[in-house]
This record gives C-alpha cells, structure tokens and sequence, in this order.
C-alpha cells in the first residue's frame, strides 16, 4: 500500500460517522468567507461548498459509493447452465 492510499483510507476513516459536522464545518466557513467579503464571491463559495460537501459525502464510507451512485450487484443465477455436449 502507497503513501497516497494510507493517507486516503485515514481520511475516509476520519470522515466516516461524522459526514454531518464536516459539512456543518463547510457550511459555516463559507458563511464567514461570505460575511467578510460583502458576498462578493457568494456564487464561488457555493460553488465550492458544494464541491467540498459531495467529497464528503463520496469518501465518508470507505470502498462504497454514495448511495445515489451505487450499482446494484449483478444478479446471481442459481441455475447452473445446461451441458449442451451430445
């Protein structure tokens, strides 16, 4: 395993159970960056907290997809195929 890989499975592990008060964290430091510049950049700050909040929501489970990207598993067929040899 690759320094890269450690380092992502330690964040999914982070990130895991508290998906909520990251992006509660997210949320409130766009507000801030919103408050002190006026909202001049409020449409990049969304832009951003959305991004920042669907990363969350990707890597909060370690080796599953969001539950909206998942496939669903290929059906199993309990049938064994019939010998076609004469």
């Amino acid at each position: 395993m690759g320094l890269i890989d450690d380092l992502k499975g330690k964040a999914q592990g982070l990130i895991h159970g508290n998906e909520q008060a990251i992006k509660n964290g997210i949320t409130k430091a766009g507000d801030f960056v919103d408050t002190k510049t006026g909202g001049k950049y409020a449409g990049h700050v969304d832009k951003i907290q959305d991004g920042a909040s669907k990363l969350v929501d990707k890597n909060g489970t370690p080796g599953q997809a969001p539950a909206n990207e998942q496939v669903p598993p290929a059906p199993v067929n309990p049938v064994p195929p019939v010998d076609r040899a004469p």
